[in-house]
């Protein structure tokens, strides 16, 4: 062993003297040649084989000293720090009360009130009653109208219903009263003097009585039922009553779903006299309808196909009219792209119930001295395609090919010198014609959300017709709409739209004041101008409960005609606050 360690220390003495002769920088250890004679050829005989066990010449064996490691670490200069990670947040909104009733007024000029009051109360956990109240009237003063032009509308709604896990079902009780003036007078083809303008009496007042009531079962074949009593009458000694029942059955055997709507629809009425004062009107139709249908699912295809079975019992004045019809009712659907892109068809008809009621509301202005009859609408086909353009813009278009039998065309009612000196006698109401007319129709919406405070939306429909009489009476070829809505703070929010008709068709008739009997008629057509109507409104959110706000509606301030000889009022503005409340 001490042989062994004088070894080594004669050698880490020579390893440090050439260490210290090679360090010595200054020095020039000048250059040799060394002649390579012949380079080292090793030979098998001059390997040997090393022994498996070697032998250990020291005298005393030692333990195998055991090894650590350790890491010595120290910082590394670097400009990248990382970021810890974590979840994005989510922006959340103060969760908005909801109240369950609220009250609205507002005035305007024009003499304009408008007033909204709507109360619900749950009375347990399943039984609930609701009821609103709404107002609008003005007092008119339409430039250089000869009448009266004030009107004013009430309606009062009662409901009691009740949710539970078998059914839901409501019954409700509603009042109307309206009352409007026959102010259009033709003063462009007539002259009026103003004694017999002070003898005209314009006014008509409308009043309705209705009850219904709804029915729906959870699992049930039974879907859903509606009912509807409706009483409907005037000041003019008009009446109507209006009743119909709509079940409706779902049930599904074998994977294939079926689905039939029932309906039994009745009215009659009667006016107390024609246009003409020859007689009273009457009349009476009870429709009775079954829709059948079978859905069909596969993959991306839906198809609904169906038949719409009806028969109806009329009678007009003295004269019976029964008739049996059959509709298609077919529709499908593919989706194109999943739910980005959706192409769709279908073939629809059924028979319409038309009332002197519907006819009121659409046309304030007609006689009560219609003539009241259901519209066949044969078939109406179209082909169309929804989806999504981008993630915030959606797109709709679709072509209609529809033909309707004794479709129901209001008309300018004549200016007589008969004995009917009513206040619609005067060539300033409108009465009703039936004829056939097919109607191709071309219809395109886009609707756009800028971001979660802004919302965008533009259609349009075009219309193209094709009737027996001389024109498609009142009915526009070109519709077009827009509508932007914006929240600016948390505050204040706004919103616009705007609307263009296009040109429809009229007709003036004027009796010759020579030929009373038989009567006859000067006839002269005339066209409606297209016309554009511009609104806006601004709101401000006081707190949860109170909401000022302000309307302006025609801000174009045109008095286009929307019916002929009806020109409407310019520029409104209607200032008002909405209130919410509970008990």
């Amino acid at each position: 062993m001490r042989k062994t360690f004088k070894y080594i220390a004669a050698a880490g003495l020579f390893f440090t003297g050439l260490q210290t002769f090679a360090q010595k920088k200054d020095e020039n250890i000048g250059t040799e040649v060394v002649n390579v004679v012949k380079p080292y050829t090793p030979t098998i005989s001059d390997a040997f084989k090393v022994k498996e066990t070697p032998v250990i010449e020291d005298e005393v064996n030692t333990d195998k000293e055991e090894i650590k490691y350790n890491i010595f670490s120290f910082p590394v200069a670097s400009t990248f720090t990382p970021a810890k990670g974590k979840a994005a947040s989510v922006d959340k909104s103060a969760k908005e009360k909801i109240f369950k009733n609220y009250a609205t007024f507002g005035v305007g000029n024009y003499g304009t009130i408008n007033g909204e009051l709507f109360i619900t109360e749950n009375l347990n956990s399943t039984d609930y009653v609701g009821g609103m109240l709404r107002h609008l009237s003005s007092q008119g003063g339409i430039n250089d109208v000869k009448l009266d032009d004030k009107y004013y509308d009430t309606s009062l709604d009662l409901t009691y219903g009740s949710r539970t896990k078998a059914m839901d079902w409501n019954a409700d009780l509603g009042y109307k009263h309206q009352m409007y003036n026959w102010y259009g007078l033709p003063t462009e083809f007539v002259t009026f003097t103003d004694d017999a303008i002070g003898l005209i009496d314009e006014g008509q007042t409308y009043q309705t009585l209705s009850l219904g009531a709804k029915l729906g079962m959870k699992d049930s074949a039974l879907e859903e039922t509606s009912l509807q009593f409706k009483r409907f009458w005037d000041s003019h000694g008009s009446q109507e009553n209006r009743f119909f029942v709509k079940p409706a059955i779902n049930f599904e055997v074998d994977n294939f779903k079926f689905k039939s709507g029932f309906v039994v629809d009745y009215v009659g009425g009667s006016f107390e006299k024609d246009y003409f004062n020859t007689g009273d009107i009457s009349y009476s139709y009870l429709n009775f309808g079954a829709q059948p249908a079978i859905l069909l699912q596969q993959d991306d295809l839906s198809v609904q196909a169906g038949a719409g079975f009806f028969y109806s019992v009329g009678k007009y004045n003295d004269e019976s009219d029964n008739k049996f019809y059959i509709f298609p009712q077919v529709k499908a659907s593919y989706k194109l792209v999943g739910d980005i892109m959706i192409a769709y068809a279908g073939a629809e008809g059924t028979l319409k119930q038309n009332t002197f009621a519907d006819f009121a509301q659409e046309n304030k202005f007609v006689s009560p001295t219609l003539t009241i009859a259901p519209t066949n609408q044969q078939y109406d086909v179209y082909v169309g395609m929804k989806g999504k353009l981008a993630n915030t813009v959606t797109f709709n278009v679709r072509g209609s090919y529809m033909a309707e039998d004794d479709k129901a065309f209001f008309m300018a009612n004549p200016y007589g010198t008969n004995s009917n000196k009513d206040g619609y006698a005067y060539g300033n109401s409108f009465g009703v014609v039936y004829d056939n007319l097919t109607t191709i129709s071309v219809f395109g919406e886009l609707k756009m959300d800028f971001s979660k405070n802004a919302t965008f939306g533009i259609n349009g429909t075009f219309y193209n017709y094709s009737t027996d009489q001389d024109e498609a009476w009142n009915m526009p070829n070109l519709k077009v709409g827009a509508n932007l809505d914006v929240n600016i703070t948390k505050k204040w929010y706004a919103g616009t739209n705007i609307f263009f008709v296009g040109e429809r068709k009229d007709q003036i008739m004027i009796q010759d004041a020579t030929a009373v009997f038989p009567p006859t008629f000067t006839a002269r057509k005339v066209t409606l101008d297209s016309y554009f109507d511009l609104n806006a409104h601004l709101g401000y959110k006081h707190n949860d409960r109170l909401t000022g706000f302000l309307k302006l509606n025609n801000i174009a301030n045109q008095q286009y005609q929307k019916w002929m000889n009806y020109p409407v009022q310019g520029f409104q503005f209607l200032i008002g606050a909405n209130y919410k409340f509970d008990f």
